[in-house]
């Protein structure tokens, strides 16, 4: 890419089944403005609650394809495969992007030609894009200040939704690995932290919704389990790594555990 060209930008949505959520995403992706180009894709799996009526009244403005996959991870992959851009990334069909995000990217690669990926701040919404858990936002801005490898390994604080990579560190390390089913975006970080160190921008770029029957919010305790055994592939390895590693865990089941019992628990609540 000449340095004056305009930064083509590969951004993956897969979807299943979400019309309640996919509208919003699809134009916080389409309201993006700035020096660069979007090549904006949707990989839905055969949806049949009403998203592909949403889809389609998009007109030309996206680009989809609806048919059976394997699941989140087949769509993703199958997405980024597609990418055409210089700069890679995915959305998913619950997430959105805040205003300028892309623009920011764009820049950020611009000025660091060195720079193979990077991740910026996120928060975290509601079903009804009310913003909870500034906790979790705070907590990932405190390490993403203080990154290495070794942090890393230990905690997931990179939220997937801000990540872009240039295609080449793609073309280098793959794609997602299909035998992963909810930690698969930490074990993509870990090997691209092996080849450089991700630039952080700290700004808010994306909101990461979390609801009860959300994959994330229904499954947190599997996904750390899932987490561990990835650490382990990817270096933590000695008795005292792996307990840190084992209580970072813990203690953060420990913690949604109890704020979803509290929110059970509030009054008003069926």
């Amino acid at each position: 890419m000449s340095v004056m060209s305009r930064l083509r930008i590969s951004l993956i949505t897969p979807s299943f089944n979400h019309a309640r959520f996919i509208g919003r995403t699809i134009d916080s992706v389409l309201s993006q403005r700035g020096d660069f180009e979007l090549d904006y894709r949707i990989l839905d799996g055969a949806s049949t609650d009403g998203t592909l009526d949403i889809l389609r009244s998009y007109g030309d403005r996206v680009t989809f394809v609806s048919a059976p996959d394997d699941g989140q991870v087949d769509a993703i992959n199958r997405g980024l495969k597609s990418a055409e851009g210089d700069v890679v990334g995915w959305l998913n069909s619950d997430d959105v992007l805040k205003p300028g995000a892309l623009q920011r990217v764009a820049t950020a690669f611009r000025e660091h030609p060195q720079c193979d990926w990077l991740h910026g701040d996120c928060d975290v919404i509601d079903a009804d894009d009310r913003e909870i858990r500034r906790w979790v936002s705070a907590y990932k801005r405190f390490f993403a200040k203080r990154y290495s490898y070794r942090s890393l390994l230990r905690r997931n604080f990179i939220s997937q939704m801000t990540v872009f990579w240039r295609r080449r560190l793609m073309d280098e390390v793959g794609v997602l690995d299909p035998g992963l089913k909810l930690a698969f975006d930490y074990e993509l970080w870990l090997r691209f932290a092996q080849r450089s160190s991700p630039l952080y921008i700290p700004e808010r770029l994306a909101s990461f919704r979390w609801y009860e029957t959300s994959k994330s919010g229904a499954n947190f305790s599997r996904q750390f389990i899932e987490d561990e055994l990835i650490a382990r592939r990817h270096g933590v390895r000695s008795p005292g790594a792996r307990l840190v590693k084992r209580v970072n865990n813990v203690l953060t089941v420990a913690i949604y555990n109890a704020l979803a019992l509290a929110r059970r628990l509030r009054p008003g609540r069926s």
